[in-house]
């Protein structure tokens, strides 16, 4: 029997982890659960999967969260609550699906005290990936991914050794602007942008899956994860999200991962490996698919995989500047403040300003502090870049 937490667990990747658990009743077990405002559904979860300790977003949700569940309950809250969740004696693993910079202290929590974490927070890696790759190493922690596109790589990993690779292969959909005419860009509405082809996801991934800045932060987590040069790891087009990642071995053999586009599919494998279990969840009908396509991504259309491939290289505090100056240009896009070409322009004007600034990032502190650097940076950005 594993012991879980799960750090966000009322947001979509902690209701798919809880359905994992549901499909497992004999190998998984919840003992912390935290999660922001949606007090309503935690009072839910607490009550059916009774943890040994649940973290809530302020004193306030304490006593909410009390009021609504029958029994005793110990209720921890703030940003020390949830790093409590993460590092309870008493788990054997974490999903980490806290959204932003807030994810960052829990996972490093997790990872000094010996956790396996399954991550879903790209923040985390992007921001701090030599910090959390240093935690896990210095402690027996261990970091599994739960984005699709990673863990597809990991399994892929499995056929051989490190020096047999010769490069990683990230699939990404193209977003609901793939066949757009360029020159209507400025015009797109957020409606259209969170109107994805392929996933069900929450606002602030789906305008990065439209830009394509999700998968430029993916690829500086795959350099964190897989410990291969930024130059090792391209991106292909695959508007059919079946293929999921793949790796290119030296032999010129390459090996892909295919499943339907389940988030449960990734967080059962992180849960349960090494072991391969028999799921009930819905399974793929490639007779039925009948093709799949690749083809490599336009820059001209997609300017935000340049700017974090940049961004990689330059490495420091770089990456941590992009992620945090990206949240930012999408809530104030999703705001109506900017046009849908101005999230990548907002975010290339503050990397500008801190191309003399890069340093190091060797603490928790460190990530931090360039987050909310980054993010003071683009908010204050005026209406040069407004319509």
């Amino acid at each position: 029997m594993k012991r879980i937490s799960i750090l966000g667990s009322t947001g979509s990747v902690g209701r798919s982890t809880l359905a994992v658990v549901d499909a497992f009743p004999d190998d998984l077990r919840v003992v912390g659960l935290a999660a922001g405002g949606n007090i309503a559904l935690l009072a839910e979860q607490v009550e059916r999967y009774r943890p040994e300790l649940v973290s809530v977003r302020s004193a306030d949700d304490v006593e909410r969260l009390r009021a609504m569940v029958g029994g005793p309950i110990n209720i921890v809250c703030g940003p020390e609550g949830a790093s409590e969740i993460a590092a309870m004696s008493s788990a054997d693993a974490v999903i980490a699906a806290i959204v932003g910079a807030a994810g960052i202290p829990p996972v490093h929590a997790a990872l000094k005290a010996g956790k396996r974490v399954g991550i879903a927070n790209k923040e985390v890696l992007v921001a701090a990936g030599d910090v959390m790759t240093r935690a896990a190493r210095e402690n027996g922690g261990e970091i599994l991914p739960v984005d699709s596109e990673h863990n597809a790589v990991h399994q892929a990993l499995r056929c051989g050794v490190h020096p047999e690779v010769q490069r990683i292969i990230l699939t990404a959909s193209g977003g609901p602007f793939l066949r757009r005419d360029l020159s209507t860009f400025g015009n797109i509405t957020i409606e259209a942008a969170l109107a994805h082809p392929t996933w069900k996801m929450g606002n602030k991934i789906s305008i990065d899956s439209a830009t394509m800045m999700n998968k430029g932060l993916e690829v500086i987590e795959a350099h964190h994860l897989f410990s291969q040069p930024v130059d090792a790891i391209d991106i292909l087009i695959h508007p059919q999200s079946i293929v999921h990642s793949m790796v290119e071995f030296v032999d010129g053999s390459i090996i892909a991962q295919l499943s339907t586009t389940d988030m449960k599919f990734p967080i059962q494998y992180a849960l349960l490996y090494p072991d391969r279990v028999t799921a009930p969840f819905g399974r793929l009908d490639l007779a039925k698919i009948r093709t799949l396509d690749f083809f490599p991504v336009d820059p001209g259309r997609f300017p935000a995989v340049g700017l974090a491939y940049a961004a990689c290289r330059a490495g420091g505090s770089m990456p941590a500047v992009l992620n945090a100056a990206n949240e930012i240009a999408v809530e104030r896009f999703l705001a109506g403040e900017l046009p849908f070409t101005g999230i990548v322009d907002m975010v290339s004007r503050v990397l500008d300003r801190h191309a003399g600034k890069v340093s190091p990032i060797d603490t928790v502190d460190d990530a931090l502090h360039w987050d909310t650097w980054a993010r003071n940076e683009a908010r204050g950005i005026d209406v040069a870049v407004r319509r």
